[in-house]
């Protein structure tokens, strides 16, 4: 299975030009020990560190490359803090497309060797990911040469790749499939905001022609450095705003505003809201979600989980409600996190075979 088999929702592309890896169709579970330990019964975590890169990022870049290969593309330019990259560039080595890529300053090493293995060129940028002018920049750099050497630019926004966004909506069909269309509230990560516009604006395609009765409310989690659009939302601001990046979370430094306004927009028409949470109530998420769900998730992919937490705490989801949360991204790539995980645990050598005799405590 893969995004194609919603090929009639998205962007046409012929059956030839397909390209795909098997994204998509990703585990939905329901939550064993967190939602209960909240008061949470109607729990779920919709598993997109499944996707064959390890992140729901496989979904933008197969129906991405597939558009460029329909269009006879042959070189790539992207930006990326890992997750995007890796996609794109498996995508890219399936198609026969030269892949470059920009990322951000600070991203994992793990991610970056993740994009080198499928064959992309990248380049780090200073700075790029933190301060918005210069990732404004970047940006405006990267359109022109695209331009001047009849590239397409893939990043992982609407603003900029609607197209490739449009992937992206198949988690809201899938949802609505795997819960009989009754969904109360979605959970998504926010860096650009992208993905929550994406899941929003599937159930509002599947609601407008009447495949489900209402949309779930879906609900944008950041970071507090980087709020460009959590806060806003909850503040009952229209707009959202540009920062100066500061969160630690790898995968979340977008300080533009890009698809922020159309968030916000959409998130309050269906009526979900913003939830920010600290560097690190992600990390006590992201051990949470390995120790009591056994889901390895990196800091980013944990956000949304962080976010349900919070919401819980606070009262604004409760019992008897369906709840999803998005986990977006596999641990593997984010060894800091990982390591940031067994702090302090240590690997004691047992000298002999017997000694497995007084492995166990009281032995």
């Amino acid at each position: 299975m893969s995004i194609w088999k919603y090929a009639a929702d998205l962007p046409a592309v012929p059956p030839e030009s397909r390209i795909t890896l098997g994204e998509g169709q990703t585990p939905l579970v329901r939550s064993r020990n967190l939602g209960p330990a909240l008061g949470l019964d109607g729990l779920y975590f919709k598993l997109e560190n499944c996707n064959p890169t390890g992140s729901y990022k496989d979904r933008f870049a197969a129906m991405a490359v597939s558009d460029m290969l329909a269009r006879g593309a042959k070189l790539c330019l992207a930006t990326s803090s890992g997750n995007t990259g890796s996609a794109l560039s498996a995508a890219c080595a399936v198609a026969g497309i030269e892949c470059y890529i920009a990322v951000v300053d600070g991203a994992p090493l793990n991610k970056l060797r993740n994009m080198q293995v499928y064959g992309a060129k990248i380049y780090s940028v200073r700075e790029f990911g933190i301060d918005p002018t210069i990732s404004a920049d970047v940006m405006y750099r990267l359109r022109r040469l695209c331009e001047e050497r009849g590239a397409a630019l893939q990043i992982s926004n609407y603003l900029l790749c609607p197209a490739g966004m449009a992937g992206c909506e198949t988690i809201a069909y899938e949802l609505a499939e795997e819960l009989d269309g009754r969904v109360d509230h979605v959970f998504t990560q926010s860096g650009a905001g992208g993905m929550t516009l994406a899941v929003a604006r599937g159930f509002s395609r599947l609601v407008e022609r009447g495949d489900i009765a209402r949309s779930a409310a879906v609900h944008s989690v950041q970071p507090e450095g980087n709020n460009t659009i959590a806060g806003p939302l909850r503040e009952g601001r229209n707009e959202a705003q540009e920062v100066r990046c500061t969160t630690k979370v790898s995968g979340l430094q977008v300080p533009n505003v890009l698809d922020g306004n159309e968030v916000i927009a959409a998130c309050r028409e269906c009526g979900g809201n913003g939830h920010l949470v600290t560097d690190d109530d992600v990390y006590r998420a992201q051990a949470r979600l390995a120790r009591e769900e056994g889901i390895f998730s990196e800091p980013a992919g944990a956000v949304a989980a962080a976010g349900v937490i919070r919401a819980a705490e606070q009262g604004e989801i409760t019992a008897g409600q369906t709840i999803v949360c998005t986990v977006t991204g596999i641990g593997f790539k984010d060894e800091p996190s990982l390591l940031k995980m067994v702090e302090g645990q240590e690997y004691p050598t047992l000298a002999t075979p017997g000694d497995i005799d007084s492995f166990l405590p009281g032995g």
